[in-house]
Formats: C-alpha cells, structure tokens, sequence
C-alpha cells in the first residue's frame, strides 16, 4: 500500500483527523505538536550542522575545534529545552491541584 493513496481523498484525511481527536484528546494535541516542533527545530539544525561539517576542510586547526564549539551551544540549547519542559511540567500540575481544589471549595457539603 502506497502512503499516498492514503491522502487521496477528503475524507480518509477528515477520519485519520478524527481518529486522531478520539485517541489524543483535544487537550494534548497542542502540547503534542509544540513537543513535535521543537523535535524538527532540533533534527534540522543537527542536520544543518553535520553538513557544515562535512564541508569544512579536514586536517586544519579551526575545522578541529569547531565540534568542541558546536558542543556548547547545543548543550545549552539542550538545558534551556528541558528546563522549559520542567517548568510547564510544574505549571501544569499546580493548575491541576488548583482545579482539584476549586472542585472541593465549590461542592456544597
């Protein structure tokens, strides 16, 4: 079976889209597709750079330091997306607790 075939009509797209609503819910199709952003932002400047590097000539000084230089930004990129991921992580759970808590403030009782 060929993927193209799968697109060729309307509404195959509009049940894969339902399909995929039912199975994902709506509240974490937008975390999914932030999370798949940032996954193509990451794979296209490696990529970018393994042909930066392909291109530099071997065997000279700079060409050499520059994967040490390439390191640091990256690895800083890296702390800054996982300290992003921490963060939300906190801030859901503490609109979590909160809805959890307005729940039981409104119940009469």
């Amino acid at each position: 079976m060929n993927f193209g075939d799968l697109f060729d009509s309307p509404w195959k797209v509009a049940i894969i889209a339902i399909v995929v609503l039912v199975l994902f819910g709506s509240r974490k199709l937008p975390d999914a597709a932030r999370s798949l952003g940032r996954s193509m932002r990451i794979l296209k400047s490696e990529v970018s750079s393994i042909h930066n590097d392909d291109e530099a000539p071997e065997g000279s000084g700079p060409a050499q330091a520059a994967p040490q230089a390439l390191t640091s930004p990256q690895q800083q990129q890296i702390e800054q997306l996982q300290q992003q991921v921490r963060d939300l992580q906190s801030q859901s759970a503490s609109a979590s607790g909160a809805q959890v808590a307005d729940a039981r403030t409104n119940q009469p009782g």
